[in-house]
């Protein structure tokens, strides 16, 4: 069985400010993000365990928290990871496809955040905390996760758990379906806020999670947001907007939206994204 980890570090137990996600000031503080760091790579070893229960034999996590500076897709700790996998360091969210080319049996999500515009969602954003207001596949309001999805499902590939904070896992299973395995790692108390598990109980739970959500690889169908697809974007300002107004495929609906049509949903993605 092979199986595909990503992972982001806002969903993680125990994070609740932006000081805590980033090693680049003037937002991010280095202490508390080295301690982040290490709550971030420890719920990924947990995940790891429970997959190799399940009799995962290749596991590849990739990290997806955009941390700014040199840490960007690199937040995890290498040297504390679980040696029975392998990471992915990348350059672009979203550019690493080649083990679901190669065919996936399926993916544990841990880590995620709410969409933007959540109340109860810890640090909820989209992409961009400051630039996008609202994300759409096919009139579909998506965050991180739905994004996280299609991309696993564009090459038929399931996501089968997915770990965050309490809005997070009512926004994954509400866009994924009753079958998906989700752990509440904390409960939102606000943006900033929030009543959070232990992170040896946060661990302990997601072990578990991964070791069952792995025994029926048939829980959850691969997300597909439909064909042909509409991506839309709703940013929070007009000067968001420019950096894509003039790539391929990218019409401008409005001062601060925009929609990237095409046959499939990763066309549609990537000729705008990237």
């Amino acid at each position: 069985m092979r199986v595909h980890i990503i992972s982001d570090i806002e969903g993680v137990a125990g994070i609740v400010n932006w000081g805590q996600t980033s090693g680049a000031p003037p937002s991010g503080d280095p202490t508390l993000y080295n301690e982040a760091r290490v709550l971030y790579t420890e719920e990924i070893n947990a995940a790891i365990r429970g997959a190799k229960k399940a009799g995962a034999k290749e596991i590849v996590v990739m990290d997806c928290h955009g941390a700014g500076a040199n840490y960007d897709f690199n937040s995890l700790l290498p040297d504390r990871l679980d040696p029975d996998c392998e990471f992915v360091v990348q350059h672009e969210w979203t550019e690493y496809t080649a083990f679901l080319e190669q065919g996936c049996d399926a993916a544990l999500f841990v880590g995620m955040h709410a969409k933007a515009g959540t109340p109860d969602g810890v640090l909820s954003h989209t992409v961009s905390g400051q630039g996008w207001r609202d994300l759409r596949f096919n009139g579909v309001s998506v965050g991180e996760t739905g994004i996280n999805a299609a991309l696993c499902g564009n090459w038929g590939c399931p996501v089968l758990l997915v770990t965050g904070d309490t809005a997070t896992c009512a926004e994954a299973t509400a866009l994924l379906g009753s079958g998906l395995t989700t752990v509440d790692v904390k409960v939102g108390l606000g943006r900033f806020s929030a009543r959070s598990k232990t992170p040896q109980r946060a661990r302990e739970l997601i072990e578990d999670a991964a070791r069952k959500a792995l025994e029926d690889l048939g829980a959850v169908a691969p997300y597909e947001p439909g064909r042909p697809c509409e991506v839309e974007i709703e940013f929070t300002f007009t000067d968001r907007l420019v950096e894509y107004r003039n790539r391929r495929g990218v019409e401008v609906t409005g001062p601060m939206t925009l929609v990237s049509r095409a046959y499939d949903w990763w066309t549609a993605w990537s000729q705008f994204y990237f």
